[in-house]
This record gives C-alpha cells, sequence and structure tokens, in this order.
C-alpha cells in the first residue's frame, strides 16, 4: 500500500482556509523567535478523498476481534456487545465532567455504586475502588494497600512476597515497585504451586503471596485452599491476579478461596474492546478489614443521596478524578445485560472451548500439563522445533492461514509454549477451522520446515527482523 507523501501532488488541497487577519508583526510579537519555523512543515498534499481513503485503507489493515478469531492467551480478546459501546456513549454519561457537583452526577454516582455491588457479588470482595486504570495499575495498588496494611500493624519486617514461577510478569515488577523482595515459587508436576517450596518460604518476613487462579498454564491450583491458609497462618495477605476470571465467573469467588486483595480486568472480562494500548481499567476489591486502605474518595449512598468519603487510612489518589469511567460504563451494561446465570455461561462455554482445541491439539502439540484446562489450554511446539519449525514459525504461519497467533514463548517455564485462549464467544466452526490450520502446519513442519522461514507471505507486512526492529525501531517514515 502507497504512503499518503507518495500520492501527494503539489497544489492540490483538501481544505480552504480564510486568509489569516491577525498581522504578521503582531504574531511576531506573540511568538518567540525559537518558536517560529524556518520553512512550512513537509505535509502531503493530496484532497480530501485521498486522504480519508488512505486512513480508512490502513484501518483495514488492523486485526481485531471483529474481523477474526483472536486466540490470544491470557489476555481474553473476546468479543464484546456493541450495546455496551452505545451505553458508554450516552449524554447523560459522555457529557458529564467530573468536577461536576454530585447533585448533577446522581445517574452517575448510582451507576458507579451499583457496579462496586455488582463486582462485589461477583468475587466475594467487600469493596471495590474503581481508580485504577488498567491491570498492573491494579496490581500495584493492591501491594500498596498490602504495604500500608502492615505498617499500620508495626510489621516492617514484612519484606517479601511470593509469587509462583507461571505468573505475568507484572506480578514481580508491581511487587518489587513497592519495595518488596520477589521470591519465586515453582511449580509441582500438575502444574500447581509447589507446597513444600511454598512452605520453605513462608515466615514472619512474607507480606503475602501473589496469585492466579486458575493461572497462566490455565490451570486451577488444586491446593489453593491449603495456599491460602499457609500464607495466612504466617500473618501473610493474598493478592489475586483477575487477568483470569473468565474462567471462573459465577463458580468460584476469589473471596472463597482466602484472597484479601484482588484486581479486575475490566477490559478483558467485563466487555471493552482490548487491545491497541487501551483503554482500561483494573478496579481494585478488598476484603471487609481492608477497606480502611482504599484510595479515595469512593461514591457512597446515604439514604436518598449521594456523596464522595475518603477511607480512614486511604494511601490516597492513584488516578485522577475517579478512573477510566467509559469503561465502568460498559462493565455495567455487560453485566446488567448478562445476568448471574449469563456470567457463569460465559466462564463455562470458555472452559469448554479451551478443552476442546487442547483435545483436538493435544496428539501433535502435547499440553505442558496433560490434565483438564479451564479457560486457555498451554501446547508445545518441541516437536516441531527439532523438525525445524519453532513456536514463533508456527505463529508466523499462522497468520498465513488467516488467523492472529495465540501467545508465544509464555509462560516462560514451558518450552516452546503456545497458550491458546478461544473465549466463549467463538462458534465450534471457527474453533475447528483454526484447529485444522494447526494440524496442517504441523504437517508442514514434517514435510517442509523451510516453507515456515519466510512466513508470513500474505500480510501487509513481511517476516520482520524482531531483534533489529527492537534495537534499532523506525518510528516514522522518511521519503
Amino acid at each position: 500500500m502507497s504512503t499518503i507523501f507518495e500520492k501527494s501532488h503539489t497544489g492540490v488541497m483538501g481544505v480552504s482556509l480564510p486568509a489569516c487577519d491577525v498581522p504578521e508583526t503582531a504574531i511576531d510579537a506573540l511568538i518567540p523567535d525559537a518558536l517560529l519555523r524556518d520553512a512550512p512543515p513537509d505535509l502531503p498534499e493530496v484532497s480530501e478523498p485521498e486522504a480519508i481513503r488512505h486512513f480508512t485503507g490502513l484501518s483495514r489493515l488492523n486485526y481485531g476481534v471483529d474481523t477474526g478469531f483472536y486466540p490470544l492467551g491470557s489476555c481474553t480478546m473476546k468479543y464484546n456487545p456493541k450495546i455496551n459501546e452505545d451505553m458508554a456513549r450516552l449524554p447523560g454519561f459522555a457529557s458529564l465532567h467530573p468536577l461536576q457537583d454530585v447533585s448533577q452526577t446522581r445517574g452517575m454516582m448510582k451507576l458507579m455504586v451499583a457496579l462496586d455491588e455488582m463486582l462485589c457479588a461477583v468475587t466475594g470482595m467487600d469493596r471495590f475502588t474503581m481508580q485504577p486504570a488498567a491491570g498492573a495499575h491494579g496490581e500495584l495498588t493492591g501491594m500498596m494497600i498490602m504495604k500500608a496494611y502492615h505498617e499500620s500493624r508495626g510489621e516492617t519486617a514484612r519484606t517479601k512476597v511470593l509469587v509462583p514461577d507461571s505468573a505475568h510478569g507484572t506480578n514481580p515488577s508491581s511487587a518489587a515497585l513497592c519495595g518488596y523482595d520477589v521470591v519465586t515459587i515453582p511449580s509441582d508436576s500438575r502444574g500447581n504451586m509447589d507446597i513444600e517450596k511454598l512452605k520453605a518460604h513462608t515466615d514472619d518476613h512474607t507480606a503475602g503471596l501473589m496469585l492466579t487462579n486458575p493461572n497462566t498454564l490455565g490451570l486451577f491450583d488444586e491446593n489453593i485452599c491449603e495456599v491460602a491458609d499457609i500464607v495466612h497462618r504466617a500473618g501473610g495477605l493474598l493478592y489475586y491476579d483477575g487477568a483470569n476470571l473468565n474462567a471462573i465467573m459465577g463458580i468460584s469467588r476469589p473471596a472463597d478461596m482466602g484472597f484479601d486483595i484482588m484486581h479486575l480486568n475490566l477490559h478483558k472480562t467485563f466487555s471493552t474492546p482490548h487491545g491497541g494500548g487501551g483503554p482500561g481499567a483494573g478496579p481494585v476489591g478488598v476484603r471487609r478489614d481492608l477497606t480502611s486502605y482504599l484510595p479515595g474518595p469512593l461514591p457512597v449512598k446515604n439514604g436518598e443521596t449521594y456523596g464522595w468519603e475518603t477511607p480512614e487510612k486511604s494511601i490516597g489518589r492513584i488516578h485522577s478524578f475517579h478512573g477510566n469511567i467509559g469503561v465502568a460504563i460498559r462493565a455495567y451494561a455487560y453485566i446488567l445485560s448478562m445476568g448471574a446465570a449469563g456470567l457463569t455461561q460465559a466462564s463455562e462455554t470458555a472452559v469448554l472451548n479451551a478443552n476442546y482445541v487442547m483435545q483436538k491439539l493435544k496428539g501433535i502439540y502435547p499440553p505442558a500439563y496433560d490434565r483438564p484446562c479451564m479457560h486457555e489450554c498451554v501446547l508445545s511446539a518441541k516437536r516441531q522445533k527439532e523438525q525445524g519449525a519453532s513456536a514463533l514459525d508456527i505463529a508466523k504461519g499462522l497468520l498465513d492461514c488467516g488467523f492472529h497467533p495465540p501467545t508465544v514463548y509464555f509462560p516462560l517455564i514451558v518450552k516452546e509454549a503456545m497458550m491458546i485462549e478461544p473465549t466463549e464467544t467463538e462458534s465450534k466452526e471457527t474453533l475447528d477451522r483454526f484447529i485444522e490450520a494447526m494440524r496442517e502446519l504441523a504437517e508442514k513442519a514434517e514435510t517442509d520446515p523451510e516453507w515456515f522461514h519466510d512466513a508470513p507471505r500474505t500480510t501487509p507486512v513481511g517476516r520482520a527482523d524482531e531483534v533489529a526492529a527492537a534495537r534499532n525501531p523506525v518510528l516514522r517514515w522518511k521519503g
């Protein structure tokens, strides 16, 4: 596709602006010489239709869940009903300003209080803050709450946080940002956290444990109650990474497993288009005796009136105003339209789809752990790697088959990992086409592994030198 600069022709104009009515002498007086251009900006000269066609053409090159299957493991890239987009754009919500008096924002206040109650019902927590802007921001908030809790009790010797070796990379990062030492706990032979290693590292220096359940291996930890008991008996807290909640809505609640603090990814689980850098929201929920540490202010209902309150021991604001409210509106509309039964069915179908994919492919790409998975399955391309086609090659080949590839090389503890999350929104027909493509690629790895090294061939951008791209990124076009 040609660039808009290549379509440029001298003298072609897409707009017609009136002559400037400000005298040049006035402009010179107002703008310092250092800020004035020596030459006009190098902009393309094209008509309005050509400009529109160019950028519309670029938009069609984007791949998203609205254009095809997006099995990106650990990210829950599911279809989001468009009615929820419409609700977020209602003038009564979209036109509000966060500095308006609460007497003028009753509808929004009512929604935020109700969403808090809904999220508590889904997770078992007692109170949520909507301020965190994304999952990692929620993790940081949760770690700050954990630190404030221990410090308020005089337990400053609690300096370490336990993290499983299958954790998201943001978990140890969030703990380290709060000044904690991170201790990695290995997985056992079934993909659970190793209980004996957990016991060995849990003591009166333990501030807490960060855990995703189901974990990034796509497995529900079979010993979660014992894990919680070990950490709690040592005086630590349990933090729940809610990235994988799409597997357990209406089936199991983090609070009932023993977790004390958690975040949710509204942009993954509760209907906001995911990817492209945003928007996101990572509300943080806590059990009752931790609510006084939440960021403030929090929306409250007193009788028939609404207002704001800041908890007594609040860690303070962690986001301007009240968070990414548009994402919260979408989540509220999604939960209302789905209902409790609908949320449960979504999780059940997500788990069914992931197990279907795993069972159909396990004879070709062995699973990391051969046991029923949850919302995602982690397969290995180590057999194909030995034949000359790596997990990355399989991913590039999938692009030529018309599919976005799954996550590869994560979790780090699985060789040639391919993490596939089909979500609940994909049909059996779509999954069967994906499975057939994966089978064909495995056969290609046996007969012609060299074919992969030039893939993808059908995409706007071909095979990139990923090392060179990371070390020497080209961030702008030059004619």
